[in-house]
Parts: C-alpha cells; structure tokens; sequence
C-alpha cells in the first residue's frame, strides 16, 4: 500500500488493462470507479492507434486525452486530434528498409490508418480483431512515409527480435523512440512519442505533478513512463527487468492484476 499522494493513474491497456482476449473485467472497472470517488483520475496509453481504444472509452468513462502510439498522438474523446509527432521523412524510410533487410514483417501508421503489405502476414488478424478495424494493403510504403506516426517491425523470431531492436536503436540514437511493445512487435516513433512523455504531458495539462501520477504496465515501452512517475506498477506477466524498474508488482493480466493494485496500491484495500 503506498501512502502518498496519487492524483492520476496512468494505465497501459494490452497486458495491463485488459486481459489476453482483451477483455476489460467488472473487477477492473469496478477499480476504476474506485478512483474516480476517492477524486484520483484515470488515463490510457497504448500503442495501439487511438481509434484501436475507442471501445473502451465509454466502459472507462475518460475524461483525459487519450494517447496512442505511445504518445505519437493524443486525442479527445471524439477523435480530435490535440497532438501528433510524425517521424520525419527520412527516418521513417530508413526504419522501413532496416527492418525490411532484418526479414521481419513492416506496418507503418499515418493519422488513423494502419498500412500493411501483406494481410495474410503473422498478427494482422489478430491485431485486426483487437484494433476493430483492418488494415490498408499497399505494394510499397512509400507515399504514406511523410506522416507516418508508428513503424512497426514484427517477428515471431525474438532472437531477431532482439537483433532488430538493437539495429534500430544504435541507427537511430536520439532520433528516435524505439522499444517494444509485445514480444513480437517493435515499434519506432518520434523521440517525443513514448510513455515518459506522456506523463509529461497529462502533468502540464491537468496540472499534477509528476510526483503524483502513478503508472501501470508491463512492457519495456513502458519502463519510461515507471522512470518519470512518482509511483509505479509492473504487472505479473512483465519480464524480470521490467519488473525491476517499477515501485511494486501485481499479479499479472489474466488473474486481475490490474484491479488488484488499485484496489490495494490507491485503494487501500485488500487483494
């Protein structure tokens, strides 16, 4: 149980939130207006486009902005885009043809299109599924690079995984945010589009300190976001090293994890 002074909880939705088949539980909504009595509000960020959250917004009841691609762009309730950051041109043509070279399958993500080369390629499906809406099919990714919001590089192979991460990082350094968010996915976003700046961001906006948000996940693009608050949560199914970086743990997404560190991390009741 923490005893300072939470004004905002911040969560991840996949692996947090949400449970494997992406169900949102009455336990953790029961939690969340939890929050909302005790005068604590709740925000999401994911890495999913912010139209691939929209069928949470209304069982959460938001009243923040909501901040997709990990913070490439946060929106109102109704879609509105308040801020984006695009990759520049020349990054995002360089991280298409690294990961393209590295064999691993490549989405690229501009304003709220997804675009894909192949729909048949591991994941689309299931992303399709999770997301409520399909991707676009093109033959080459060059006339949607100019705004591209999120590259993803995907590959079930996480040694090449690994291999592609530490590529992409050392190219691209400082010029960009590069970090998985699922074992299978890499994404690649503006420098300013990751989970620290998001807290950032909710803090200048709502007027809270940073000392007062508390975060939830279970990621590595999640650690940013654990290094920027006051007090921070990694869920059971987070690795090692991600629970490592976080205040507590929980248990993890299919026995309640979520609910269970409201209930007894802001709450302060039993789990």
């Amino acid at each position: 149980m923490t005893f300072q002074q939470i004004s905002l909880l911040l969560a991840d939705v996949d692996g947090t939130l949400v449970t494997r088949e992406k169900v949102l539980t009455e336990r953790a909504q029961a939690a969340i207006r939890g929050l909302s009595e005790r005068g604590i509000q709740f925000a999401i960020t994911s890495g999913r486009p912010p139209r691939g959250m929209a069928m949470l917004f209304d069982k959460l009841a938001l009243r923040t902005p909501i901040s997709g691609f990990n913070g490439g762009m946060i929106v109102q309730q109704d879609m509105s885009i308040i801020e984006a950051h695009t990759l520049p041109q020349d990054v995002a043509q360089t991280a298409v043809e690294l990961l393209i070279g590295h064999g691993v399958d490549v989405w690229v993500y501009a304003g709220n299109e997804w675009y894909v080369r192949d729909a048949k390629a591991p994941h689309v499906d299931r992303e399709s599924w999770t997301v409520k809406f399909a991707p676009q099919v093109i033959k080459t990714f060059d006339a949607v690079l100019q705004g591209a919001v999120k590259i993803v590089g995907v590959t079930d192979d996480h040694a090449l995984m690994e291999t592609c991460e530490r590529d992409a990082q050392r190219s691209f350094g400082n010029r960009t945010t590069t970090a998985c968010s699922q074992p299978y996915y890499l994404d690649i976003t503006h420098p300013e589009a990751n989970k620290g700046a998001v807290v950032k961001y909710l803090s200048k906006t709502l007027g809270i300190p940073e000392s007062e948000i508390a975060t939830i996940g279970d990621q590595p693009n999640d650690v940013l976001m654990f290094q920027r608050s006051g007090f921070s949560i990694a869920m059971g199914n987070a690795s090692d090293e991600v629970k490592a970086k976080a205040t507590v743990t929980t248990t993890d997404s299919e026995n309640e994890g979520f609910a269970r560190a409201v209930e007894a991390h802001l709450l302060g009741g039993a789990t």
